[in-house]
């Protein structure tokens, strides 16, 4: 049965078409992984399917009375709720039942013997939809999800306000899956999760009985729970079965299909113009001439799609930096309660150190500390002599109002504008990308732009804190390879045990020294 059809969709943003007529059909218990480039239009699509952005042409329909569940990382939690309260609110159609139970014992103190008994049998009603729904085990439904996904580290009575977006993403998470809706729609939901809750999250996925749509570039995740892919590329959407491997085998294939397709068509349309014009002046070939022509005039030309830029980022150096990094004397690290023991750690020159461990254990506040963007609770951090750092930060404020020549203009305002354009184009984006506001990129582009002004930067240590959250599957490769070639020191937060190995001389699980207990 079609939870989902969508027919004949078309859609853009300007003169930059995203969709041409595109058709998509999900049926019930369908685990589809969305996969394309960055800027295709993923988010997008999620964003008319779920009626937040109306499509210029076609039709979205729904099955009647499908529960739709979508992770809105823009979704706005209300001052004054706790973690806890935001995720009660999954189960808000159990405690209406409840309310409404409540208000019917109320009535029959004053009630008849036949309103008496009629009154008994709906809260009979009432009470088996409550326990049938699992309400009396809420509280403790709510905790397994939250502790699965590590919010019980956070604190379930802590503010929502008070959270950065990372953890505001994973409450958000949380509460959709307590939902348990028809169809779940995931739009990258491992970027705000460490190592531990991506493996809790796909067992999830593994076991969920109902239908969803994924977005995600970490392809070893994608692959552990989909069976079906969607790939979006070229304003079109294409239906593939299996994972992420099979359908890159079915796709080159194809790829290579169609080149070899239109090699001999164009051998032979150059062959066809090459007789018509030799020949149409003669009378005694003229017939064939025109016979020629018409073959022409009706051929259906096979058109190659134009080759998307590919990223190529190569970090600029700068002089060499003194042996020493950066050295901690007692450094504990926090606001206003301690996040860490005291730590003594070194970091000498050439070294490419990991860190990892479970969220909210200090990661990135290390990283500020060192960088003295934070000051430490106690102890101290002295940094080494030469220094030229390039820092990638995990969250950036929304509202940017430049273009991407703008943004980079600014950062380096002796380029020429070619050079610029250049730059940005290196970095896998198109003109129209180009010349677009930063504010309306996909999370993907808006990081190219930032990596643009990373690599043109003269560095020689890199402190990046989850450069890969957002990047396609080309532009994390290109980073990987680039990063591994780089000679100077790098300082790495990172999720992907994919992406990291290859490029950590050292790696230290910060869980070690966190005063976290797990």
């Amino acid at each position: 049965m079609s939870i989902l059809t969508v027919n004949n969709l078309s859609h853009g943003f300007g003169d930059r078409a995203i969709f041409n007529n595109v058709s998509f059909r999900l049926l019930k218990g369908e685990h589809i992984g969305l996969i394309g480039a960055n800027g295709e239009g993923k988010s997008t699509f999620m964003n008319i399917i779920t009626g937040k952005l109306q499509p210029d042409e076609g039709k979205v329909e729904w099955a009647k009375k499908v529960r739709v569940g979508y992770l809105d990382q823009h979704a706005i939690l209300e001052k004054g709720l706790t973690i806890r309260d935001v995720l009660k609110m999954a189960f808000q159609y159990l405690f209406d039942l409840e309310a409404e139970m409540n208000g019917i014992y109320e009535k029959m103190g004053e009630a008849s013997p036949a309103e008496l008994e009629q009154l008994l049998e709906e809260t009979g009603v009432l009470q088996d939809m409550l326990t049938n729904n699992d309400f009396y085990l809420i509280d403790s439904k709510v905790e397994e999800i939250a502790r699965g996904l590590g919010l019980d580290d956070i604190g379930l009575d802590r503010d929502v306000q008070e959270l950065s977006g990372g953890q505001r993403t994973k409450v958000l998470l949380a509460k959709l899956l307590l939902e348990k809706p028809d169809i779940l729609l995931l739009d990258e939901p491992t970027n705000y999760l460490d190592e531990v809750h991506i493996e809790w999250l796909k067992r999830y996925l593994q076991e969920y009985e109902n239908a969803f749509i994924l977005i995600s570039h970490d392809i070893s995740f994608l692959n552990s729970v989909i069976n079906l892919i969607y790939h979006m590329e070229n304003q079109e959407l294409n239906r593939y079965a299996g994972d992420y491997h099979d359908f890159m085998k079915v796709y080159e294939m194809k790829k290579q299909q169609l080149e070899a397709a239109f090699k001999k068509q164009q051998q032979e349309i150059s062959e066809l113009k090459d007789f018509v014009a030799r020949n149409k002046a003669r009378v005694a070939t003229r017939n064939m001439a025109m016979s020629r022509q018409k073959k022409l005039d009706k051929m259906e030309v096979i058109e190659l799609s134009g080759e998307k830029p590919k990223p190529e980022f190569k970090f600029r150096e700068a002089r060499t930096s003194g042996k020493v990094i950066f050295e901690t004397n007692h450094l504990v690290i926090g606001y206003e309660e301690p996040l860490s023991k005291p730590l003594k750690l070194r970091m000498e020159r050439g070294q490419k150190i990991a860190l990892t461990g479970a969220n909210g254990i200090g990661k990135t506040t290390l990283l500020r500390s060192i960088l003295g963007e934070i000051n430490p609770v106690s102890g101290s951090v002295d940094l080494g002599d030469y220094l030229h750092i390039g820092y990638f930060e995990q969250e950036i404020k929304s509202g940017n109002s430049n273009t991407c020549i703008e943004e980079v203009w600014n950062e380096f305002p002796s380029f020429t504008q070619y050079e610029v354009r250049a730059a940005l184009a290196k970095c896998g984006l198109t003109t129209k990308h180009i010349e677009s506001k930063v504010d309306v990129l996909s999370g993907g582009e808006k990081a190219k732009v930032r990596l643009c002004k990373l690599v043109n930067t003269e560095t020689n240590i890199l402190v990046l804190d989850e450069p890969t959250n957002h990047l396609d599957v080309d532009a994390k490769a290109e980073l990987k390879r680039a990063l591994q070639a780089y000679k100077g020191s790098i300082l790495l937060i990172s999720h992907e045990p994919e992406f990291y190995q290859d490029i950590a001389t050292e790696i230290w699980n910060c869980e070690s020294w966190t005063t976290k207990v797990f």
